[in-house]
């Protein structure tokens, strides 16, 4: 059992090496982070969504944004798009690809942003909701996982941390994005707590 724990530890380094050497996409990031505090700063709310692990990820993402990450500070107006009565009603009464997309129409406005995240990059329902977004004026980040996908294609900015055959190991460097976006938004707005 040893020899598994340590291949997956090793498999997870090397994707970490990996996007730690991958300039373009670190840039990126920095943009991302530019983006969002943008957002705030003018006013705007950030929606996340996405698909099981993904859709945790968009949880974890708007609740340490709204609440707290690591210092207090002003709670950010961020929601992801994990309602369950709506997922519920609006996947019953017009289909669940458009579960995401129905909830910006409700809630988002021009000048607010989206992170869509899908580790394929091909999520329908994510991908509705970023064409959404492109048509009333929210700024698209995805998280994806696979270069060249259709939500690359629909987004105004794209992080691709690709890592290996299978998603998990994807997620796990998601999360470090995640992060790494939090801190950003604080370093640029709330400066004072670091």
């Amino acid at each position: 059992m040893e020899q598994y724990v340590y291949q997956s530890l090793n498999e997870a380094r090397a994707a970490l090496d990996a996007l730690l050497d991958d300039g373009e996409t670190l840039r990126t990031l920095a943009a991302a982070g530019r983006q969002l505090s943008n957002t705030f700063r003018h006013g705007g709310r950030v929606f996340s969504c996405g698909n099981g692990g993904s859709m945790c990820d968009a949880m974890h993402f708007a609740e340490e944004l709204s609440g707290r990450y690591r210092l207090h500070r002003k709670g950010l107006p961020a929601a992801s798009i994990s309602d369950p009565s709506h997922l519920s009603c609006v996947g019953n009464d017009y289909g669940y690809d458009r579960v995401f997309a129905r909830y910006l129409e409700a809630h988002g406005r021009e000048g607010d942003c989206l992170l869509a995240i899908s580790t394929s990059g091909t999520s329908t329902n994510v991908l509705a909701a970023a064409d959404y977004a492109s048509r009333h004026g929210i700024h698209i980040i995805a998280l994806t996982g696979r270069p060249g996908s259709t939500l690359s294609e629909l987004s105004d900015t794209e992080i691709c941390t690709p890592a290996g055959q299978y998603a998990d190991r994807v997620q796990e460097l998601h999360i470090k994005v995640i992060h790494i976006l939090i801190e950003l938004v604080e370093r640029e707005l709330f400066p004072e707590n670091y």
